[in-house]
C-alpha cells in the first residue's frame, strides 16, 4: 500500500514493513469523524497490520468510538492485526463502559512509538519515580491518588429552582 503523504493536523500516517500507524490528534468527534472515516476507512481496508494510536486526543464521543469500533472490525474480519493505543484513564473509561474493551483491545504501547520530538510520554509511574531526564512528562506531577472523606452529619442537597420535590 502506498500512502500520498499529506498535511493534516488530526492525522499522521506512518507505514513501513507492512506495518500502518496512524495517530489521532485533536477532539474525535462527529466533525472530526466525518473528516477522518474515509481515510481510516482506506488504511483498515489495505493494512496488515494496523496501529491506531490515540494518545493525544483531548476529547473522544460515542462518534469516536463508533468510528475506532467500526475499523477494527472492519480489520478482524480481513485477518489482519489491529492495535489501539491509549493511556487516558477517561478514554479507557469510556470504551470498559460502553462494552467496547473486546473490540477495540486498547493498550498503552511504547511512549516514543512515534519517534517524534513532541511525542507523548506515558502517565506518570505509579510508584512516584521521576520520569527519564530526556523525556520530560507532560501531564505534570501525579495527583494524590486519595483523600480522606469527612465524616459526620451531611448536608442535603438544595433543589434547583422549579423542581418541587424528588422524582420518583
Amino acid at each position: 500500500m502506498q500512502l500520498i503523504p499529506r498535511h493534516d493536523p488530526y492525522l499522521v500516517v506512518r507505514s513501513t514493513g507492512g506495518l500502518t500507524v496512524a495517530a489521532l490528534r485533536g477532539e474525535l468527534d462527529l466533525v472530526l469523524v466525518r473528516h477522518l472515516r474515509p481515510e481510516l476507512d482506506a488504511l483498515a481496508r489495505e493494512s496488515d497490520a494496523l496501529t491506531v494510536d490515540i494518545r493525544r486526543l483531548s476529547f473522544c464521543d460515542a462518534t469516536g468510538l463508533g468510528l475506532l469500533a467500526h475499523c477494527a472490525g472492519r480489520v478482524h474480519r480481513r485477518g489482519a492485526r489491529w492495535r489501539l493505543l491509549c493511556d487516558q484513564p477517561w478514554i479507557l473509561r469510556l470504551i470498559r463502559l460502553t462494552a467496547l474493551t473486546d473490540v477495540l483491545h486498547p493498550e498503552p504501547g511504547p511512549p516514543d512509538f512515534l519517534d517524534e520530538p513532541d511525542a507523548v510520554v506515558g502517565p506518570p509511574d505509579p510508584l512516584g519515580r521521576p520520569a527519564p531526564a530526556d523525556r520530560p512528562n507532560p501531564l505534570g506531577p501525579p495527583r494524590p491518588v486519595a483523600r480522606p472523606v469527612p465524616t459526620g452529619p451531611v448536608a442535603p442537597l438544595p433543589f434547583e429552582p422549579g423542581v418541587t420535590g424528588p422524582v420518583a
